[in-house]
Order: C-alpha cells, then structure tokens, then sequence
C-alpha cells in the first residue's frame, strides 16, 4: 500500500512539473536553430521600389537595435483608398539558401491592423525576413527586415 502511494505521490509530482515547465516555456519557435545555420540568400535581393504605390505599407515595431530572444515580434499593416487588408494573404519568409517559409508559424498572430507575436523564439544572429501582404484591390505590400538576436 505504501508502494502505490509512493507512486502515485511521483506521477502527481512528474505530472506538476511537465504543466510548470511548459508554462515557462510558452514561447513560440519562429526560427530553429538549423534553419539559422542554412547558408545566406545568393545574389541581390530584389526589392520593388517603382514610384508611388498604393499597396499596402508595412511597418516593424523593434525595441532596439539588437534584442534578445524571445522577442515580441510586431507589424502594423496600413491600406490605402478605402482597400482593406487580407489577413489570409500574408506570406513570411526566412531569406536564406534555401528560402524557409515561416507563414504557419505566425498564422495565428496575424489581424487585419498587424501581426503580434509577443514571445517568438529566434536563435542568437541576424535573420533577414521578408513579409509580403494584400490589400482587397489585390495590391502587395512588401518588407525586408533584420532581426538582430543577442546572446
């Protein structure tokens, strides 16, 4: 009888560190660790500055130059002429050889007015990440950034 006790006092127990754990780490992985290894992107990278436009602009809410991980991670998207952004159309990119698609992991972030991702888990460096968006006419907006990562 003392036995099963004893057991049953070390699956609560286990059971207790496994929810204490998860919930410290409840950061969600935006960039592993392999796929910062990747080699950079080859060639120029293009970027579709042509006159006036009125797609929609993308804005990057950094604190800082450098931060540390996990970062809050935060876009404001604005339309133009009565337009309204597409959620649905947003498409994240991890600009390295080769090109690593990060949409799913931010999906559940986005809104119509942004994307906030308050705790995205990057490793130390710097990752260029290019987002591109839709507004209701069908016209893209598109960003490049750098996210420099601290130790």
């Amino acid at each position: 009888m003392l036995r099963m006790g004893c057991l049953a006092l070390m699956v609560v127990c286990a059971a207790s560190a496994i929810t204490i754990s998860s919930a410290a780490c409840a950061s969600h992985l935006l960039i592993t660790e392999d796929e910062a290894r990747l080699p950079p992107p080859k060639g120029a990278l293009t970027a579709d500055r042509r006159g006036i436009t009125r797609g929609p602009k993308i804005e990057v809410i950094v604190d800082g130059e450098q931060v540390h991980s996990p970062v809050h991670l935060q876009l404001k998207f604005e339309s133009f002429g009565g337009a309204k952004i597409d959620p649905d159309s947003i498409r994240v990119t991890y600009m390295k050889t080769p090109t690593v698609d990060l949409t799913e992991r931010i999906k559940s972030f986005v809104r119509a007015n942004g994307l906030d991702m308050p705790d995205a888990e990057l490793p130390p460096g710097d990752h260029m990440i290019r987002v591109d968006i839709k507004d209701s006419e069908g016209r893209v907006g598109t960003t490049s950034f750098v996210l420099k990562i601290s130790p």
